[in-house]
């Protein structure tokens, strides 16, 4: 099982699409706020499709009770400012995959933090073209995991 959080998500629509991968690919979402949306928001549930019941949704109200709940977790985060590609990551079973605001991406300290768990999707260097989707940025660092664990479960 491979768990995607979310560390401060602001769109809805990217969140519900994330909501999906995880309902697909059996894997738990987590949720740290502060959310840039209510967990209500139409725009959530309809991109989230009728996936809702589907899922193990797991909320947090900041990065330190994420931390509080899950202590050791083999984390893994994905971001632009990795040095080696999501391909190098040695992904397990029970991982999990921290992602970061739309925005902002992860917190600097976080990355300091853990420069070794630090990967990033490559992608062409230009300034304009910053960096894949969230949603998309998920479903690549899901597949791979899921690739690297031998897709369990699924057919």
């Amino acid at each position: 099982m491979i768990h995607l959080v979310l560390v401060e998500p602001e769109i809805p629509q990217n969140t519900g699409n994330i909501a999906r991968t995880c309902a697909v690919s059996g894997s738990v979402l987590h949720l740290v706020g502060p959310l840039g949306f209510q967990i209500d928001d139409t725009k959530l549930k309809r991109a989230g499709l009728d996936y809702w019941d589907l899922l193990d949704i797991r909320r947090y109200e900041n990065i330190d009770e994420y931390f509080e709940k899950n202590p050791s977790p083999d984390l893994w985060l994905a971001t632009t400012r990795g040095a080696k590609p999501h391909t190098e990551g040695q992904f397990r079973d029970g991982c999990h995959i921290l992602l970061g605001k739309e925005t902002a991406g992860l917190p600097q300290w976080l990355v300091d933090k853990y420069p070794d768990r630090c990967l990033r999707i490559p992608q062409i260097p230009n300034a304009h073209a910053r960096c894949l989707n969230l949603s998309n940025a998920a479903a690549v660092f899901c597949y791979e995991a899921l690739r690297q664990i031998g897709f369990p479960d699924m057919k």
